[in-house]
C-alpha cells in the first residue's frame, strides 16, 4: 500500500478528459499507475465535485472538480519467514494457503509488516515475478480475506496463473463457501441476499448497502441454530445461526455487510455489529471462515476443490466440540 497522505491533488476535468472514467483520469493527472489510481478511488481517497468518487469506472464530465488524496511511495515488500500459514496445495501456477486469523493478506494502512504476502515471498520467492503482471505491491493475489476471517485462499505463483485465476473471478466462476455465525435466529432454512454493496457515504473506510453500489448475492443455508455460546467468561444466552455462505459475487466484506443489513451481523464484527455481536470472540476476530474453495486449474482445466474445517477456537464458541460442513 502507500505511507502517510501528501498534500491533495486539485484540478477540473479539462476538456481533453471529458467522459473518461475517473482511474484512468486520476493516473494520467497525477502520474500514479493506473493499479494505484483504482486502489485510490476504492479506499475513498478521490473527490469528483466534493462527493466520494465510488466507483472507478464512472466517467467524468469537463469542469468537474477532482481532488485526490496521494500518498507518499509503496512500501517495498520484504520476505518474512515468521508468518504463520499452512500450505494445503502447491504448483508452479497456484498456491492455497489455509490463513489463520490475525494474519493481514497484503501491506496496508497500519499492517505494512508480517503479511502473508510477506510469508509467502519467504517460501516462494518466484511470486515476485508475479508483480509483473499483478499489482506490484500484493503480487500473486486475487482475492482476499479480511485479518480476522480465517480459511481458504488461492495464490498465483505465475503469470499464467495469475491471468487464469483472475479471468475465473470475473466470470464469477470461482466456488468460494464460508461458515458464519450471526446473531439471532434466521427464520428461513435457506436465503438469498441481493443487495448492491459500495462504499458508505458516512464513512468512506465501511461499505454498505446502497443503491450506487456495485451488485452483491450471498447465498446462505442454516446449518444449526444454537441458543447459547461459549464466551471468554463462559456460556451466554445468546441466540445465533451457524450459516453455510456462498458468494455469488466478491465484493469488499461482503457476507459481513450483507448479514449485517438484513440484522444478523457475524459474531465478533466490530465494525459492522451491534452489541450482541461482540464479547464472545477474542477482539479483532470473526466468525467467519472460508471453508471451501474451488477453481478450474489454469494448466489443466481440471476442476479442483480444497476443503478447510473450523478451527478450533470457533469449534469452542458453539455447544460441544464438533466440525460442521460447509455444504
Amino acid at each position: 500500500m502507500r505511507d502517510e497522505p501528501d498534500a491533495p491533488f486539485a484540478a477540473k476535468v479539462p476538456a481533453t478528459l471529458a467522459g473518461v472514467r475517473v482511474d484512468r483520469a486520476v493516473s494520467i493527472l497525477t502520474g500514479v499507475s493506473r493499479s494505484g489510481a483504482a486502489r485510490l478511488v476504492a479506499e475513498g481517497h478521490v473527490l469528483v465535485d466534493g462527493h466520494l468518487a465510488s466507483q472507478r469506472s464512472v466517467p467524468l464530465r469537463e469542469g468537474s472538480e477532482l481532488t485526490v488524496e496521494l500518498c507518499s511511495a509503496p512500501v517495498a515488500l520484504e520476505p518474512d519467514a515468521s508468518v504463520p500459514f499452512e500450505v494445503v496445495y502447491e504448483d508452479s501456477d497456484l498456491v492455497v494457503v489455509d490463513k489463520p486469523a490475525g494474519v493481514v493478506v497484503h501491506p496496508g494502512a497500519g499492517s505494512r509488516s508480517a503479511t502473508l504476502v510477506a510469508g509467502l515471498l519467504a517460501r516462494y520467492p518466484d511470486i515476485g515475478d508475479v508483480a509483473d503482471v499483478s499489482d506490484p505491491e500484493r503480487p500473486g493475489i486475487v482475492h482476499r480475506l479480511d485479518k480476522g476471517t480465517s480459511g481458504l485462499l488461492v495464490v498465483a505463483r505465475s503469470p499464467r496463473g495469475y491471468r487464469s485465476l483472475v479471468a475465473q473471478m470475473g466470470a464469477r466462476t470461482v466456488g468460494r463457501r464460508y461458515l458464519a455465525l450471526v446473531v439471532g435466529t434466521l427464520p428461513d432454512d435457506r436465503g438469498v441476499i441481493d443487495a448492491p454493496i459500495g462504499r458508505s457515504a458516512r464513512t468512506p473506510t465501511k461499505m454498505a448497502v446502497t443503491p450506487a453500489g456495485r451488485p452483491a448475492r450471498t447465498r446462505y443455508a442454516v446449518i444449526e441454530r444454537v441458543e447459547r455460546l461459549r464466551a471468554r467468561g463462559g456460556w451466554v444466552a445468546r441466540p445465533s445461526s451457524l450459516l453455510a455462505c456462498t458468494l455469488e459475487t466478491g465484493r469488499t466484506h461482503q457476507i459481513r455487510v450483507h448479514a449485517a443489513a438484513i440484522g444478523h451481523p457475524v459474531v465478533g464484527d466490530d465494525r459492522y455489529g451491534t452489541a450482541a455481536s461482540r464479547g464472545v470472540l477474542a477482539e479483532g476476530r470473526l466468525f467467519l471462515h472460508a471453508g471451501e474453495l474451488t477453481i478450474d486449474h489454469p494448466a489443466s482445466g481440471a476442476r479442483m476443490t480444497w476443503r478447510s474445517p473450523l478451527p478450533f477456537d470457533l469449534r469452542a464458541v458453539l455447544e460441544g466440540d464438533h466440525d460442521p460442513p460447509c455444504d
